[in-house]
Parts: C-alpha cells; structure tokens; sequence
C-alpha cells in the first residue's frame, strides 16, 4: 500500500489504514459482486437449458414417436378389418385412438410456446382428422361384409391420407429432433461458459487474495515489524537508532510519536548522564567532606576538649581564689567566662553526639521500645518527681534499628516535653502508637506545655534553632535536629502535628521491619 503509481501517491498519502481497509474491503466485495452475478447468471442458464431439454424437447420428441405409434396401429387395426372383417382386428384401432388423444394432449402442453411445433401439430391434427372421416371411421363404423367393400373401393384414398400423414408426422420429429440437437448444443456451450466463468472467477478470487495480502503486508504488516523491530532496538538501549516511518498516515504518525519519544529518552538520557556525572563529582566532594568532618569530629573530641577543660578549670579556680577579692566587675567577668566555657563544653559534646548519628552508632537489632522508654523515664526521674509530671503510654512495639540512638530519640522528645511546660501546670504527657496504611509504626508525644507557634514548625528541626532565650529554657537548640536525624536514619520521618492545641504534639514513624527504605535513609547520612 506504501507503493503506490506516481499518480496516485499524492492523493493516497494521507490514506489511514482504517481508510485503507475500507476501500480494500469495498473493491473486494465489489469484485466478488460481479464475478458473483456472473456465476449465477452461469448457472441459471445452464438450468434453464437443461430443463427445456429434459421436460420439453425430449418428452415432446418421445410423444411425438408415440403418435405416429399410435396412428400406425389404428391403420393397421382398420386395414385388417377391411381386409378380414373380424371386429378382432380393431382391437389396435381402438387402442391408438386413445393413445392419440392422450399423446396430442401432452403435446399440445408440451409445444404451448413454439409457434413451429404448433403448426406441425396443427398439420398431425387436421390430416389424422380428414384420415379419420374419410377412411378409418367409416370402415370401422360398417358391418363386416360391408367394410370388406368400404375398404376396398377407399384404399387409394386411404393410402394416399395416410402418407401425407406420415410425411407431417415425419416432418414434426425432425423438427422436435433438430429443437433438442439445437437445445443440446446450447446447452454445451453454457456448460462450458460456466466451467470457463467459474475457473475465472476462482482465478480472480485468488488474484484478490493475493492481492489483499500482498497489500496488506505492503501496506499493514511490514511497517508494523520494522516499527517494532526498531522500538525493541531502541528498548534494548539502542537510542540512536532511528523509528521505521512507514506505511499508511496514522502508522506514519505512530512512528513519528515513537520517534518524538526516542528523542526526548535520547535527551533525558543525555541529561542523566550529565546528572550521574556531576552527582558522582558531588559524591566524591561529600565524600572529602565527611572525611574532612571526620577529622574535625576527631579533633573536637580530642585536641579541643582538652585546652577548653583547661579554661573551664582555671577560670572556675580563679571564681573560687578571687572570688569576692575584686570588685564586682571583674567577679561579673569570671562568671561569663566560666558559663561560656561550660556551655562551649556542652555544645562540642551534643556536636559529637549528632555527628555520631548514622556513623558511630550503627548497631541494628531487635529492640523493645518498652524497655528504652522505660530506662528513659528512669533518667529523666529527678525532673518528673520535681515537675510532678504525669507521663503514660499504649503498650509499645519492637522495631529494628540502633537502641542508643533509639534512647536518645526518647530522650530528646521526653525532656523536651518536661523542659517546655506551662508554669501553672504539671506536665501531662502521653504516648500513643499505631499503624498506619503504608505498614509503619505511627508514635506521638502528646504534652500540655507552651506549645510551638504554626510558623515555626519547620523551623525547630533545623541544628542550633532556638525560640526561647537561654535564661527562659537551657539548651542548645541541637535536640529536635538530633530527632529527627535518628527518626530518618531508620527509614521514617518527624513532623510537628499542626492540628493539635493545647500543647505540642510531635508525631515520627519507624518500620514496622527492618525494610530497604531504612537502609537507603541510613546510606545517606554515612
């Protein structure tokens, strides 16, 4: 179909294959209309002919017989009783006089729509007729001795009608044989034009079909296994090789969309690549840089603590030997120094302790969150009695993960919890846990303290983020940051609860088993 004459290229270009289709089915049906007309035109003649033959020309040729017959015996009958006169002889006379009328009534049927077989039989007719009146019937009408005599003073009469009735009957079979030889020839020759019509047509229906098939893969099948073979190449990576745009309009049009998206995979592969290359010069710069903070953790733990527990020690000796020796200023002095070096101290140990988080701490088992709330509340037990705090939790689960970094997660929430309360009201925290449709352990700390404004939710999560000055609550901003770094290194997330009043309500999710998400989470922050 895709190689069409010149002239007709233009006007079928456009030609879908549902188009196609239509004018192949229509020709094709057309084709087989005609050479179908044709067969039964074939055949109908055939039938005609050969029942024309074998209900009328035989029959009335085989009638036509059976009349002279029956003529012959009714003269013989009465030539006998002419020449005997025994009433015995007419016994044939009788007979053929009524094989004759039944014979010329068939006849009469028979040769209804042949003007010359009529006049034959008309002719049989009017000679048996003056045959009869003048011969057989007054001879078979008279006495013995008188049909002696009858028949002999009429027997050249006799004999002469009767010959001229044989000649007219002789001529009506020649005429119904040359009829039925006509009739069979004709019939021949429309059985050969049939045989000849249903060869053709049979020829033409295996033209067409080869045709259609032809066309059809031409057309149809052809530029569908080149787009295909093409399409697989290109799946199986082959991206510059180019989509088969061939056939009919829309398959062209597919193959132009198939096209269209080889390129864009083309682009966006080309893009992938530059994005693996510049995530591997990136990778490899974290990975300098965590080797860099390695180093500096190394350091802080070590070269650091060491000259600042020197500065802490003497200025706290110089608050306890000089102290109230100098004037108030300078006591004012001591105190700044030795709070900056105790709070420097405490900085550089929770930096330690989150920059351990996922590289230090990595020690995955089985761990009952039972037994980790419980040793958190008995940590935190001298600022529950203090605070008069009412803790309670549902029955907590196992999970997979680290139990330090676990500890510190309960920690954390816990005494942020007890630390953030309302001064004229005990604490009332609650645990609460459950599981959600995606398979994971859903936990909440629910408290009734101060609360954390819509605005600043986010905001808490982010290292060293503070709300409230260090005289109103202690701190160094670095608990909800460590929370949510231990939460995302087993695999789940944090969120403050924005619906909740009343209060805070911090709300994080842990694997119900230790899945490939945990791993991905935990990969990402070594």
């Amino acid at each position: 179909m895709n190689e069409q004459p010149p002239g007709t290229r233009n006007a079928t270009a456009g030609w879908s294959t549902r188009r196609w289709l239509r004018v192949s089915v229509a020709v094709t049906l057309t084709v087989l209309a005609v050479l179908g007309s044709l067969g039964t035109w074939a055949m109908t003649r055939t039938t005609q002919l050969t029942e024309q033959i074998v209900d009328r020309r035989l029959p009335a040729l085989t009638y036509a017989v059976r009349l002279e017959t029956a003529l012959v015996n009714q003269e013989t009958g009465v030539r006998g009783y002419g020449l005997s006169g025994q009433r015995d002889f007419l016994q044939p006379y009788a007979q053929g006089v009524s094989e004759e009328k039944d014979t010329l009534r068939r006849l009469g049927t028979l040769l209804a729509d042949d003007p010359r077989a009529r006049d034959d039989l008309a002719t049989v007719r009017r000679l048996s007729g003056r045959w009869q009146e003048r011969v057989a019937l007054p001879i078979a009408n008279a006495d013995p001795d008188r049909a002696v005599s009858l028949a002999a003073s009429r027997t050249e009469a006799g004999k002469a009608g009767f010959d001229a009735l044989r000649r007219a009957l002789t001529t009506q079979q020649t005429h119904l044989e040359q009829e039925r030889a006509a009739a069979s020839r004709e019939l021949r020759r429309a059985t050969s034009l049939r045989n000849w019509t249903f060869t053709v047509i049979a020829l033409v229906i295996a033209l067409v079909a080869v045709l259609v098939f032809e066309a059809l893969r031409r057309g149809i099948t052809t530029p569908l296994s080149r787009l295909g073979h093409t399409a697989r190449e290109v799946a199986k990576g082959r991206f510059d090789q180019p989509i088969a745009i061939t056939g009919p309009a829309d398959l062209r049009q597919l193959g132009s969309d198939v096209e269209s998206m080889r390129g864009r995979l083309l682009e966006e592969l080309e893009f992938s690549e530059q994005s693996r290359r510049l995530l591997d010069e990136q990778a490899a710069d974290l990975q300098r840089s965590n080797t860099e903070l390695e180093q500096f953790a190394y350091v802080a733990s070590h070269d650091l603590q060491e000259p600042l527990r020197k500065v802490s020690s003497f200025t706290q000796l110089l608050q306890r030997r000089y102290g109230g020796q100098l004037d108030e200023r300078a006591d004012q002095y001591i105190a700044f120094a030795v709070d900056g070096a105790n709070r420097m101290q405490v900085l550089i140990n929770d930096l330690l302790a989150f920059s351990r988080v996922g590289r230090v701490l990595n020690d995955h088992e089985e761990v009952d969150l039972e037994d980790v709330v419980g040793r958190t509340l008995d940590n935190l037990s001298v600022a529950i009695e203090e605070s008069g705090a009412e803790i309670g939790h549902d029955p907590l689960p196992k999970v997979v993960g680290d139990a330090t970094q676990l500890g510190m997660l309960w920690q954390n929430l816990l005494s942020n919890s007890l630390k953030f309360r309302r001064p004229d009201r005990s604490p009332d925290i609650r645990i609460s846990v459950a599981t959600t449709d995606d398979g994971l352990w859903e936990f909440a700390v629910t408290d009734n303290g101060i609360g954390i404004a819509p605005e600043f939710q986010e905001k808490v999560f982010v290292l060293f983020q503070r709300l409230h000055t260090r005289d109103a609550y202690p701190g160094t901003g670095i608990g909800l940051a460590m929370c949510k770094k231990v939460v995302e290194f087993h695999g789940g997330t944090i969120w403050i609860d924005p619906e909740h009043t009343g209060g805070t309500r911090v709300v994080f999710t842990l694997p119900v088993e230790h899945s490939a998400a945990a791993d991905g989470a935990r990969e990402a922050h070594t």
